[in-house]
């Protein structure tokens, strides 16, 4: 069994903008609405995004696997939540997405049967797709700063 780990380190100085550090690369997020002068995607269409490069990414491999020509492909996803439990307004909904909507739009010459098969694939294989329709244990751990002021 291979396994593989995944990690990024996300940070902030006081109000500058939230920047996560993945391989090599600087993804930054804002769309917070106490700074709305910073610009850029939010978490959630972060999220969003992953799921969609997911199906591109494993779309392309099994395509590949099938034998299946991709002349393009589109993936358009699309996600319903409800602010209320993100604002502290309620506490008995769900914070998160109540619904994600996905349309896949592949350019090939492949049969209808064909692509039914490459697309049921394309979802057993999806790794996001997987975190996101089956519980995933999540660890959260809190690790305290302290100021130089507060440690003298």
């Amino acid at each position: 069994m291979s396994q593989k780990i995944v990690n990024v380190l996300g940070y902030a100085k006081a109000n500058n903008q939230f920047v996560v550090k993945a391989q090599n690369f600087d993804v930054r997020i804002s769309k917070n609405e106490n700074f709305p002068e910073l610009e850029g995607p939010s978490p959630l269409e972060y999220l969003l995004a992953g799921y969609a490069g997911c199906i591109n990414a494993v779309g392309k491999l099994v395509a590949k696997e099938q034998g299946i020509s991709l002349k393009s492909l589109q993936v358009e996803v699309s996600g319903t939540l409800s602010l209320d439990k993100y604002q502290g307004k309620i506490s008995y909904e769900r914070a998160g997405f109540k619904s994600i909507q996905v349309v896949v739009k592949p350019t090939s010459d492949a049969t209808l049967e064909e692509l039914k098969n490459w697309i049921e694939a394309l979802e057993n294989r999806c790794p996001i797709q997987d975190n996101l329709i089956n519980p995933t244990p999540v660890e959260l751990t809190l690790l305290k700063e302290f100021s130089t002021t507060e440690a003298a």
